[in-house]
């Protein structure tokens, strides 16, 4: 069997050394010509041959064509390149659970896909799961957390499934400074240093989560050069032993998928098997009353029943993202006390959604690479006061599959009553198609400065990487 990885931009470096490691005839194509000296030393050193598809012609018997959900060819594409071979095709989701495979028999496993509200539930499971050292990769780095301490193993690293690989990699290197790994395997002792693991990806999961959860399918953005789509990504969650997923997404995209442990959850759809019964919203702690039932666990049971907590969840789209989460725990089995005293030390994110006082100002950021129309809005409706506030929007483009759909977010600011502040290239793009009153500033920054200098709130929204902003 020659597998044959492609995308060396997007994990498959990692991948096709991977594989390599386990004895197998790997060859790797550097679809978009990314590869670095160092990378291309290291497919060297494991005895990866680099090669162009044209170079299927060259080869017999049976393939393996590992590639990203999002890769602009069809499968059809790539057999067109040698039609005698015999081929298999594998995601690199798959790709990376096939690797892991009998890896984490007795840690707790979640995996975590959607188009917004990934990161934000990554860490509210955290602190959950706090008392079991969880490992983490997310938007915000891959991480390990020790008696509540945490330890960054690699700070800018994408969600790509390669990267689950990597965070295990570096969590084992961190315990075993001096080991080596040999076919495929870490050899020697393995110090336990974490009991969970938590792992955000971007377009679906690779299968091993014992819960695998989706949190929405707020817009189905085309990927794979519009031959494919994020919902078809991301319906990879149904892969995991149980899943827990929004319901109006499920009924939206999922209904034909038939998993004996699918848990539905809504924010006011009874017929789900988890809903807020009740929500009372506040900036700083909202209290949400939750009803569930029928939820199938990771052991094969059913529960019911309900459960009161108390978080930062300032709006709809952040109650949506708690409820996930709780559902995630149910169907571990976690404990109400846990699951209730976790989600009250969850404070937000510092660099996402947070609330903070500078000075006399309350400040309010929405940072997000994701951030689209449907958030902005969301972002704006959960400000109730919206008169005593500062409305600053902007980020960057380029940064993500989805983009901002400008003329549908004119519609909305236009409809707005509130001093509003444009930003950054996003910002400088909107301000030329505004029919309404709106001032620009080209350095955000200068955002916080005029408000707090004018005694006034921020809604911050901002459409960019965290590791960019977070250097303000």
């Amino acid at each position: 069997m020659h597998y044959i990885v492609i995308d060396m931009t997007h994990g498959g470096v990692k991948i096709a050394v991977s594989l390599a490691k386990d004895g197998r005839i790997v060859h790797a194509v550097d679809i978009y010509n990314t590869l670095k000296p160092v990378e291309e030393r290291m497919l060297e050193v494991y005895n990866v041959n680099l090669i162009t598809l044209d170079d299927l012609a060259n080869l017999r018997g049976d393939v393996c064509v590992i590639s990203p959900v999002h890769l602009p060819m069809s499968h059809d594409e790539i057999r067109n390149h040698n039609q005698n071979l015999n081929y298999e095709f594998l995601t690199h989701h798959e790709a990376i659970a096939e690797i892991l495979n009998g890896w984490g028999d007795d840690i707790t496993k979640i995996e975590i896909t959607g188009v917004k509200g990934k990161t934000s539930s990554v860490f509210m499971l955290k602190e959950i799961l706090i008392d079991e050292n969880p490992l983490i990769l997310s938007s915000l780095g891959a991480l390990l957390y020790e008696n509540g301490n945490e330890i960054v193993l690699k700070k800018d690293i994408s969600i790509t499934p390669a990267n689950i690989k990597e965070t295990i990699d570096l969590a084992y290197k961190l315990a075993n400074p001096i080991c080596h790994i040999e076919n495929g395997k870490p050899k020697g002792e393995n110090p336990k240093r974490y009991s969970s693991a938590i792992f955000e990806s971007s377009l679906g999961v690779s299968g091993i989560g014992d819960v695998g959860l989706l949190t929405n399918i707020a817009e189905d953005y085309p990927i794979a050069g519009k031959k494919s789509s994020a919902s078809w990504a991301k319906s990879q969650v149904f892969r995991c032993d149980t899943v827990a997923c929004q319901k109006e997404s499920f009924d939206k995209y999922y209904r034909d998928i038939k998993h004996e442990k699918t848990n539905t959850f809504s924010l006011d759809d009874d017929s789900a098997n988890l809903y807020a019964a009740d929500v009372s919203y506040s900036l700083d702690e909202t209290k949400i009353s939750i009803i569930y039932s029928n939820v199938k666990t990771v052991n094969g049971n059913i529960s019911q029943g309900e459960i009161t907590v108390k978080t930062f969840a300032p709006g709809p789209h952040h109650v949506s993202n708690v409820l996930g989460v709780v559902l995630t725990c149910l169907c571990l089995e976690i404990p109400h006390e846990k699951i209730i005293e976790g989600l009250g030390n969850f404070k937000g994110i510092a660099g996402r959604t947070n609330k903070k006082v500078i000075e006399k100002s309350i400040i309010i950021e929405e940072i997000n690479p994701g951030i689209n129309t449907q958030a902005i809005k969301e972002s704006v409706n959960m400000i109730d006061n919206i008169d005593d506030y500062y409305v600053s929007i902007g980020g960057d483009y380029g940064i993500t599959c989805e983009e901002i759909d400008e003329e549908k977010l004119c519609d909305f600011l236009d409809t707005l009553d509130c001093e509003l502040i444009l930003t950054g290239d996003v910002g400088n793009s909107i301000m030329k198609k505004l029919t309404r009153n709106a001032t620009f500033i080209r350095n955000y920054p200068d955002c916080y400065t005029k408000a707090i200098e004018n005694n006034k709130n921020l809604l911050f929204i901002y459409r960019s990487n965290y590791s960019k902003i977070s250097q303000r």
